[in-house]
């Protein structure tokens, strides 16, 4: 079950309001990313991608930046507003080697009610498209992976694990324009013009 897009329009309103931030609108960007990409895929339901990608880091309303505490935050509350499969793509999102990422026991509650999660889900052509997406949106528009890849590596350092979920995310896009019969970059509006922008990076207060 999703919200209309209206619906989420709104729960963005409201959650920037709480937690105000770029978030809000790279949620947006990836929502259109998500709807863009969709429309050309035989298949997908844009409509319903555009919802998914808007409501992603819906968890973000709590105030929280970090990966574990956003994505849980973000599946209890579409969970308790009856979205399952919103919920599904907050948990999912920033998680693109899935069971891979959980070669370690988690000492933390949520962290372990993630692994559970990811561990007995699947990841549908709709979570694979989020987490693709999550990656060509920012605030300002849209960029290339390799350009996303560094501004987060800029804002957090470097990962475990980074490199690894890179190669997912080309792999995905590899897939994506198999089926769309063009290039991802056809479909993202200035993409050409945004890339080349260089705001330094967004840190939280």
């Amino acid at each position: 079950m999703l919200p209309t897009e209206d619906e989420a329009l709104k729960e963005l309103e409201i959650a920037g309001k709480l937690n105000p931030g770029p978030w809000v609108k790279h949620s947006i960007n990836a929502g259109i990313a998500a709807r863009n990409i969709a429309e050309k895929v035989p298949g997908m339901n844009s409509d319903k991608a555009y919802v998914l990608g808007l409501l992603h880091d819906i968890g973000r309303r709590a105030g929280i930046v970090d990966i574990p505490t956003h994505v849980y935050e973000g599946y209890k509350y579409c969970m308790s507003k009856g979205w399952d499969e919103a919920a599904k793509i907050c948990m999912t999102h920033s998680y693109l080697l899935m069971k891979d990422e959980f070669s370690y026991e988690p000492e933390t509650e949520q962290e372990k009610a993630i692994k559970s999660f990811i561990m007995g889900c699947q990841a549908d052509d709709y979570d694979r498209l989020i987490q693709l997406c999550d990656s060509l949106a920012v605030d300002y528009g849209f960029v290339i992976l390799e350009k996303r890849f560094v501004d987060v590596t800029r804002r957090y350092g470097i990962m475990e694990g980074y490199i690894k979920g890179w190669e997912v995310a080309f792999a995905i896009k590899e897939d994506f324009e198999s089926r769309m019969g063009c290039s991802i970059y056809d479909v993202l509006p200035d993409i050409g013009k945004t890339t080349l922008l260089t705001p330094k990076p967004w840190q939280p207060k």
